[in-house]
């Protein structure tokens, strides 16, 4: 944690609720029957639609402040965050629960070059043992959840999730070096990514040509609990965390979502997962837990 920094809510406590909230997404995402980027477009609004009102009204001066870099990094921020959305939630349509979120949460390995690159933070021997230590029980996992060597359909979705976890890279390292020592208040920085992550997702879904409007209740209530689930709880509850937390540990601390999607997907979706999926889970803690005390 930085030095200095004295929030109200403990910063670890705050990314384990995250964590738990993300760990929901997949669930969510399987549940529904809408196109995959029908599903992420509307998690997206729903969010931004909840927190722009409750953004405008604390912190309508915090708006006007905001330099052109801001912007445009919070810019880059929200196309990231699209492009994640839509690769890993069509992922999620052509390999497993388990597969999908290990995959896309390989992130830290990009996280990690990119923060020493861009962001001139220094990752140390620990740091990076924990993350190579939590990329291997990925790796674990996926191989034996129907992952890594699979059918055409479950590479393809592999494949995705990767992509889906470069963008995600992207998203962080855009957040922190926005997010560091508060430059940028939360919910402004949030609600302008959100927004500009809505539009592109829009834009995508128009050049689609998919049905915005015909879906039932159901389809409607899910849209709105990956909203409030994974998007305020576990997004929004990050972005806080990345002003007191290093990228690095954020990141590698967000691979805690692949062991309580599996988890939930045994419960909820009759995913049964192998014994190589439970002991890569448990490696993938102990990266967390290594990284976590640096």
């Amino acid at each position: 944690m930085m030095a200095g920094d004295s929030p109200s809510v403990s910063p670890p406590l705050a990314l384990a609720v995250a964590v738990g909230a993300v760990s929901t997404s997949a669930i969510l995402v399987r549940w529904s029957g809408a196109p995959s980027l029908i599903k992420a477009f509307y998690r997206v609004l729903f969010t931004t639609v909840l927190l722009a009102p409750i953004a405008v009204f604390r912190h309508r001066e915090a708006f006007g402040r905001l330099a052109l870099r801001d912007l445009l990094g919070a810019g880059i921020a929200g196309v990231a965050l699209a492009l994640h959305f839509a690769a890993w939630f069509e992922s999620l349509e052509w390999t497993s629960v388990a597969a999908s979120v290990t995959l896309v949460q390989s992130q830290p390995l990009f996280v990690a070059v990119g923060a020493a690159l861009v962001l001139d933070e220094r990752v140390s021997k620990r740091t990076t043992v924990g993350i190579l230590v939590a990329v291997g029980g990925m790796v674990v996992m996926s191989a034996g959840d129907a992952g890594m060597g699979g059918s055409p359909a479950s590479t393809y979705g592999n494949a995705l999730a990767v992509f889906g976890a470069v963008m995600a890279a992207g998203y962080v390292l855009a957040g922190r070096a926005l997010r560091h020592g508060e430059r940028v208040a939360l919910l402004p920085y949030v609600t302008i990514v959100y927004s500009v992550c809505a539009l592109v997702l829009f834009a995508i879904v128009g050049v689609e040509q998919l049905p915005l409007v015909s879906y039932p209740p159901r389809e409607w209530l899910l849209f709105l609990g990956m909203a409030v689930g994974p998007g305020i709880l576990g997004h929004t509850v990050i972005n806080w965390a990345l002003a007191h937390i290093e990228s690095s540990v954020v990141s590698v601390s967000l691979l805690g979502e692949p062991v309580g999607s599996t988890l939930l997907a045994l419960v909820l979706l009759g995913e049964y997962p192998g014994v190589s999926t439970v002991g890569g889970g448990a490696i993938v803690l102990g990266g967390i837990v290594l990284t976590s005390r640096q």
